[in-house]
Order: structure tokens, then C-alpha cells, then sequence
């Protein structure tokens, strides 16, 4: 597909979608369609929505024979232009006892902007700061709000754990809610609240989720080390995208 010139590439005016794919199936595909349908509905864009779910099987039909089995299916929607490409789920095949180390950006989230809320084409801090953690050897980085409260992850939102509780910063401290995490927050009775990083000790543990990792344990924030993973692990084996099929 040739790509055309709109404010999609000039000015990150759009929205995407990566969704994970389990032999050949995309895992939650109405949440992610109408989480995307919402983003570009923002943008003033038109999108035909069946046209766009009937593209998206027929690229797979097409490329079936090129999938792995444990892939992550993006999907792009900008003026004149809506893309899907394929590549493998980057945390397929880690260890069930993996756990990362977190640091705090020194980027903070602005939660009064209605871009935080989208996951828009203009994504470009979160990579650059993504990319800025794994030089320093964490992770992920961890963003705190204008307020300082503590928002979500570069690509991920976040879970604290207390006493076998889940709690979790709510959308208004300003995140990109997550497919996963309203699972999470739907089928564990997750308890919003705000968080700020003077608070931490008071949690056992802390982890990660989106779409293509499921949950991920996290050993340390900054100079904190949490001094377990169990539920996050637990949860882990319940919520990988795998567990899920067929596709919800």
C-alpha cells in the first residue's frame, strides 16, 4: 500500500492500535477497534469501521503462512491512509519468572492534554524515553503527572499490590487506558487510586501490563525494591495473550 501525504505524517495527526495475535487470531479485536473508532472519532476522521475489520482478516488470510504463532498485528489510521503490518510479539517466549527493573522518567505526563487519553500517531516521547531507560539497563520508564502522581509506563499502564489487593492510578491522573488493564481492573476488582512515589513502600509488589505482554512483574522503582512478585506472577499465567483464545 503506498502511503499519502496527510497530517497523519506531518503532524502525528491519527491513531494505531497493536493488538497481539495468537496463531493467527488478534487477541481482544472489538476492544482494540473500538478504542481505535474512539481516537480517530476525536481527530474529526472519517473511518468506516467494517470496511477496516474486513482488511484486517483479509491481510491475515494473506499472510498466514508468514505468521509465527505469537505475533502483534498493528493497525494505523490517519486522514487519507489506514495501514496494518505484522511483526513477532517482542516478549513471546520469555521466562515465567521474568521481572524488570522500572525508573522514573523525568518526563512528566500532562493529564490535562486529551492526547494523553488517545494512543495517537505522535508517540515519539514514549519511545524516546522508552529507549532512554533500557540505555540506563531498566525496563521501562514510569511517568508522574503534573501533580506528581504516578501515571503509567512508556508502553504499559501499572498495578501495585498490598495484602493480595490490586490498586491502580485512575485514567484521570492522565494514561492511555489499556485493553489489558481494564481486564485486570474488571475480572481482579482492581481499586483506583492515586499513587504518588512517597507511597510506594507501602505495596508489596508492582507490575506492568499491556497487550502484547500480558502482566510483567516488576523488581524495583527507582531505589525501591519490591519484596515480592507472587501475585503478579500468578496473574501472569492467567492474563498472557495466549490464555485467551480464541480471540475475545
Amino acid at each position: 500500500m503506498r502511503l499519502q501525504m496527510d497530517e497523519g505524517y506531518y503532524f502525528g495527526i491519527g491513531a494505531f492500535e497493536t493488538m497481539a495475535l495468537e496463531d493467527g487470531e488478534p487477541v481482544f479485536f472489538d476492544r482494540h477497534m473500538d478504542r481505535l473508532e474512539e481516537a480517530v472519532k476525536y481527530f474529526g476522521i472519517f473511518f468506516e469501521r467494517k470496511t477496516a475489520e474486513k482488511m484486517v482478516w483479509e491481510y491475515l488470510d494473506r499472510n498466514k503462512e508468514k505468521l509465527s504463532g505469537h505475533d502483534a498485528l498493528k493497525t494505523a489510521v490517519s486522514e487519507k491512509n489506514f495501514v496494518i503490518s505484522v511483526r513477532p510479539n517482542p516478549y513471546a517466549g520469555k521466562e515465567p519468572d521474568t521481572k524488570i527493573r522500572t525508573a522514573y522518567s523525568g518526563i512528566r505526563r500532562n493529564e490535562t492534554s486529551p492526547l494523553t487519553y488517545y494512543k495517537t500517531l505522535n508517540y515519539a516521547e514514549n519511545l524516546m524515553e522508552k529507549r532512554k531507560a533500557a540505555q540506563q539497563g531498566f525496563g521501562e520508564a514510569v511517568f508522574l503527572n503534573g501533580r506528581g502522581e504516578i501515571t503509567e509506563g512508556t508502553v504499559s499502564n501499572v498495578f501495585f499490590v498490598k495484602g493480595g489487593k490490586l490498586y491502580t492510578p485512575p485514567v484521570s491522573c492522565g494514561m492511555l487506558p489499556g485493553i489489558m488493564r481494564a481486564y485486570i481492573c474488571r475480572s481482579f476488582q482492581a481499586e483506583e487510586t492515586v499513587i504518588r512515589p512517597e507511597d510506594i513502600e507501602m505495596y508489596d509488589e508492582m507490575f506492568l501490563t499491556n497487550s502484547l505482554m500480558g502482566v510483567m512483574p516488576v523488581e524495583s522503582l527507582g531505589e525501591h525494591r519490591f519484596h515480592s512478585v507472587k501475585t503478579a506472577q500468578r496473574l501472569r499465567s492467567r492474563c498472557s495473550p495466549g490464555h485467551f483464545q480464541p480471540a475475545l
